[in-house]
């Protein structure tokens, strides 16, 4: 008896198709997956925590006229409670421990915003000593507001590509599949 001549299926299995090749796609992943993702896109707790005068703007997207509840987001006084920072206003480098305190506080995944010309680059006091040219040198920022101040429409629109971020996440397998050493705890 001769051993077939194609190659085992397995490594050429579409279903093995992604960035790790250990985990196994299926309608179910793929379905809880999209499950997982539309609850966390769509109950993003953002932590209070406004700089400087966007932190003004940051407030009129609570109102009703931009109500940032009917997408799914809700304040939060807490660091630990919250998965989201916006970062509204001017960043100083005493003001950065704090607010890389307040990150390092949250649960993960988290996210940031970065609200303003001001927490994007500087803004206009970019070239006082005191002032952090960007967020992005004290936290991974995943969005960027800009203006001067931002309106809160723009924020709003954040907001969107932030759920759009969350909802393309393989959470299933960020968080449980191959990426994850597994360590023997006794031998």
């Amino acid at each position: 008896m001769t051993p077939p001549k194609h190659p085992p299926a397995g490594l050429d299995d579409p279903r093995y198709a992604g960035e790790t090749g250990s985990v196994i796609q299926t309608n179910v992943d793929q379905t809880l997956n999209w499950l997982l993702n539309w609850g966390r896109a769509h109950s993003i707790w953002y932590l209070l925590f406004g700089l400087a005068c966007c932190a003004i703007e940051l407030m009129q997207t609570g109102g009703p006229r931009s109500d940032f509840e009917r997408f799914g987001a809700a304040p939060r006084p807490s660091p630990r409670s919250s998965d989201l920072i916006i970062i509204a206003g001017t960043l100083t480098y005493k003001m950065a421990i704090r607010v890389r305190r307040l990150f390092d506080q949250m649960s993960e995944p988290r996210y940031v915003i970065s609200m303003g010309s001001c927490a994007n680059c500087g803004g206009l006091f970019q070239y006082g000593y005191s002032v952090v040219k960007g967020v992005d040198q004290i936290l991974p920022v995943d969005v960027y507001i800009p203006g001067c101040p931002p309106r809160p429409e723009a924020l709003l629109e954040g907001l969107i590509k932030i759920q759009q971020k969350i909802k393309s996440e393989r959470y299933l397998q960020e968080r449980y599949g191959a990426n994850k050493h597994v360590s023997v705890a006794s031998k």
